[in-house]
């Protein structure tokens, strides 16, 4: 039964996040189409807004969730805490669930991304934009923001919900939270379980579950079993990241990596591709930085994905957060069970009834060789 849901404004966040409560044996699905009546079976639920998507579309997410039972939403924001739509779509949840205050908790500090005295440090450098994020979340929303710094994290849960208390008294709608160690993580967390409505970042899905289990939300974890793979292995890729294009620079040193410029050389590429697929190397097929940057390339590669699907791969790894939508929306599924991480920020989900195991790669994410190194058994 729906316990847990969250409203995703980041697509890298939304994966992340699922696949540390997939890890903590939360039956966690990811809907990129959330329609009322359409929620899979499954404690948590993260509705993946697309990216035009403004309050309306968060409210009738929020409205889907809750008609499927849910006793806890979330607003999961991107790591770096830089989408202004955070603040009015955080001041209408606000409302709608007529909650007088909600904590912000942006950090993952194991991850590189640590909140002190409210600002945000990504690794060791400070982030880019507004350095005090109570004052850029101020400046988004139509709300006064306070801080819960260090020094009243650092002291535990009680005296978090203490100061959260005091900000409520003194007219803020949100606290945002410092967190400089996972274990801030964790005492905010049990702050967090008794809210309504919580502001995150993909860091709280490291103890929410505890935290929401503690409060009687979720169910006591249960292990779940996890479909042996199928078929043939493949990885599409289109993203001009330098992280992306460095992972696949290191995979054509170990086997065969196909380069596209152009929609035509998709279409005409099909057949050899098939040609190459094999059950124990998977085959990378990558746009060039440039037809990466066309907006031809993702529904290009998209027919592609689905094509190959259709003609026996049964693991594809899609590297490029452009290309999630389109590959989604081309393979006839909105819904994705998440289950364990192929890497870091990158989990393993199975596409809806087709069976078809796929992970998605945001452009930044993992170690130089995460295309090779996610098909190994897990």
């Amino acid at each position: 039964m729906l316990r847990l849901g969250c409203i995703a404004i980041d697509a890298a966040a939304a994966l992340e996040f699922g696949a540390l409560l997939a890890n903590e044996g939360v039956a966690t699905a990811l809907v990129s189409d959330l329609q009322p009546g359409t929620i899979p079976r499954a404690e948590a639920v993260l509705a993946l807004l697309p990216e035009e998507a403004g309050v309306a579309e968060a409210l009738a997410a929020c409205e889907a969730l809750l008609a499927a039972g849910a006793a806890r939403i979330l607003l999961l924001t991107g790591a770096r805490f830089d989408d202004p739509l955070t603040g009015p779509m955080g001041d209408a949840l606000l409302r709608r669930l007529q909650a007088g205050f909600a904590l912000a908790v942006p950090g993952f500090p194991s991850r590189g991304r640590s909140t002190y005295l409210g600002h945000l440090f990504l690794g060791t450098a400070l982030a880019g934009g507004e350095p005090s994020l109570p004052r850029r979340l101020a400046a988004w929303a139509d709300a006064p923001v306070g801080l819960i710094p260090f020094a009243m994290v650092e002291k535990g849960t009680g005296r978090i919900r203490r100061e959260m208390s005091r900000l409520a008294e003194a007219g803020r709608r949100y606290g945002l939270a410092d967190a400089v160690t996972d274990a801030h993580l964790g005492a905010l967390a049990e702050a967090a379980a008794s809210q309504a409505f919580v502001i995150g970042g993909a860091g709280l899905g490291l103890s929410f579950p505890t935290a929401l289990r503690s409060a009687g939300i979720l169910a006591a974890a249960e292990p779940e079993s996890w479909p042996e793979p199928r078929g043939s292995w493949a990885v599409i890729a289109a993203s001009d990241a330098r992280a992306t294009l460095a992972q696949i620079g290191f995979a054509r040193l170990h086997g065969p990596v196909l380069d596209l410029s152009s929609a035509a050389e998709v279409t005409e590429a099909l057949d050899h591709a098939t040609a190459l697929l094999s059950e124990e190397h998977p085959l990378i097929i990558s746009a060039t930085p440039e037809f990466a940057r066309d907006a031809a390339a993702g529904p290009a590669l998209a027919d592609l994905a689905s094509e190959l699907a259709r003609r026996g791969v049964g693991r594809l790894l899609v590297a490029g957060e452009a290309l999630f939508g389109p590959v989604l929306r081309q393979l006839g599924t909105t819904a994705l069970r998440i289950g364990p991480e192929a890497a870091q920020a990158t989990p393993w989900c199975v596409a809806g009834e087709t069976g078809l195991q796929i992970a998605f790669k945001p452009d930044d994410v993992g170690g130089r060789d995460i295309l090779l190194r996610a098909f190994l058994p897990i």
